[in-house]
Order: structure tokens, then sequence, then C-alpha cells
């Protein structure tokens, strides 16, 4: 499932990241969102995610939690 379908302050593995743009997969390779990582939604507000990757938290929109796979 994405990480959109999540639910709070559970922490989940990344399978996978999912997306035909490779600006996006390199976005989210930079913030250390890559396979086998923990992240976890700290909060949801309308369309933007905090999310927590290893001991930072990063605003993330919904199209890029779509494209994280959990």
């Amino acid at each position: 499932m994405s990480l959109a379908r999540g639910k709070l302050n559970t922490p989940y593995t990344v399978n996978c990241v999912n997306t035909d743009h490779e600006d996006i997969r390199e976005f989210l390779f930079t913030l250390g969102c890559y396979p086998g990582e923990k992240v976890t939604i700290i909060s949801k507000l309308a369309s933007n995610y905090i999310i927590n990757v290893k001991d930072a938290r990063y605003s993330i929109d919904e199209d890029l939690a779509n494209a994280i796979m959990v």
C-alpha cells in the first residue's frame, strides 16, 4: 500500500518508490526514503504529510506519499 493510506504514528518499512518520474525518485532518496528504511507519519494536514525518516522530519505532499510503497 502507499504511505498516503497509512496510519499516524505507525512505523512502516519502505518497500519501493513507485513513480515514473526520476526526479521524484531522486528527491525521496535524498531524504533517505529508500527500500528497507523505516518511515512514520507524524501528522497529516489537508494533503501535506509530516514524516519521520532517520530521526529527521520532512513535509511531503500527497503525490510523494502515494509514490512511497510500504
